[in-house]
């Protein structure tokens, strides 16, 4: 395997339930997307949670960081909620001997307009580039996970 990729729900595996509006949070959507892209890297994707990252917990997030320390892959991508990503990339920050790339969506990836496949095709090329270390690819940017906010307003991230 070329990059293991661990999912944890978020929008970008958010799908429409029906009734009034409701989303659920989905199966994985990252296999998915990369089976549409033609991606060739071989990757393994493990399903950690299926949450919104609102209700992701500080024991989830060391369950988390547990999985992606057992992983033999160096290479590692994360698909989250981009309410909390910026904390669980900073939970991940200790582990210094592989590249992590969290990324997720401000749309599911199942909506036709979606940032998700952008997102996910810029966390592969990234997480085969980068040095060891933690990152967030979102929306065209690799960013630190120590210094980015979430602009809810323009549906980004932007660092400070």
């Amino acid at each position: 395997m070329d990059i293991h990729i661990f999912t944890t729900g978020g929008s970008i595996d958010k799908t429409y339930c029906g009734k009034a509006s409701d989303f659920i949070v989905g199966p994985p959507a990252a296999a998915a997307l990369l089976k549409d892209a033609l991606a060739v890297p071989q990757v393994e994707v493990s399903s950690v949670l299926q949450k919104d990252s609102l209700d992701i917990s500080d024991e989830d997030r060391a369950k988390l960081v547990q999985r992606v320390a057992a992983s033999p892959c160096p290479r590692v991508i994360i698909t989250h909620g981009t309410d909390t990503m910026a904390q669980t990339g900073q939970a991940l920050a200790h582990l210094k001997d592989k590249t992590i790339v969290l990324t997720g969506a401000m749309q599911p990836a199942s909506f036709k307009h979606s940032d998700a496949p952008f997102n996910m095709g810029g966390a592969v090329i990234a997480v085969q580039t980068l040095p060891p270390g933690v990152y967030i690819v979102s929306n065209g940017q690799v960013l630190d996970p120590h210094r980015v906010r979430k602009n809810v307003q323009d549906n980004r991230y932007d660092p400070m």
